[in-house]
């Protein structure tokens, strides 16, 4: 099997992803469970750049024409998870910073109930 320029490159990218991930997960800046997946994640992609027919054959078995019209619906329905949830993250965040604040203006107006008076 005779690998071309593009599928060296890429399994060297996915390669340095994988060990990015290993290491995050190791040093404690990712959990376990989402070393595993994104290690997982890096390995599909891995197996798809070594072996593009295996990604039309799962398309033609899943009833969709082409394997890069499988990959562009998965890339779609991943991105709109991430978003949504980024989207849940941002909000529970809003709402914690709210409740702090709320919570420091009234121990401030508390401790020092003429300061509050004079702003």
């Amino acid at each position: 099997m005779s690998l071309n320029l593009f599928q060296v490159l890429a399994l060297i990218v996915l390669a340095a992803l994988l060990v990015v991930t290993v290491v995050a997960a190791a040093r404690g800046w990712a959990s376990r469970r989402e070393a595993a997946a994104w290690s997982a994640l890096w390995l599909i992609a891995a197996i798809v750049v070594l072996w593009p027919g295996f990604l039309q054959a799962v398309a033609r078995a899943l009833g969709i024409g082409r394997g890069a019209d499988l990959l562009l619906y998965c890339t779609v329905v991943v991105m709109m998870v991430g978003f949504l949830m980024v989207y849940v993250r941002l909000r529970r965040l809003r709402r914690e910073m709210t409740l702090l604040v709320r919570h420091l203006a009234m121990r401030d107006a508390f401790v020092n109930p003429d300061r509050s008076r004079q702003a």
